[in-house]
């Protein structure tokens, strides 16, 4: 009996921790966050381009100059997989790194991490 009671229990834990894994999304066009400090040296995120396509389009890339950055949803999507990606632009009207208007992310993750931040 003992090991039913056990079994039960570690099902209804199981059961808790993946309904507590599932976020809602309350992210819409309009909305302002601002771009954080990543964990390490590059955005993982955050879909910034590549250093060799930033310089071929004549942009500076310098990662840091990133941070700090006010941005606007401009489009959110809902993948199959149940991820959440959503295309940024600079607040001001600038460019990213003097090259790129637009670059996409992934919502759920970005926030957790802290790359993006909510003002």
């Amino acid at each position: 009996m003992m090991k039913y009671a056990i079994a039960l229990l570690f099902s209804v834990s199981v059961l808790n921790a993946q309904d507590s894994l599932t976020t809602s999304t309350n992210v819409s066009v309009g909305d302002v966050f601002e771009i954080g400090k990543p964990e390490t040296n590059k955005y993982k995120h955050i879909d910034f381009p590549r250093e060799n396509f930033i310089i071929k389009r004549g942009g500076i890339a310098n990662y840091r100059r990133a941070q700090g950055e006010e941005v606007v949803v401009t489009a959110v999507k809902e993948k199959k997989d149940g991820t959440t990606e959503i295309k940024i632009k600079r607040n001001d009207g600038g460019r990213f790194f003097g090259s790129h208007t637009v670059v996409t992310a992934d919502f759920n993750e970005a926030i957790t991490s802290g790359e993006l931040q909510a003002l």
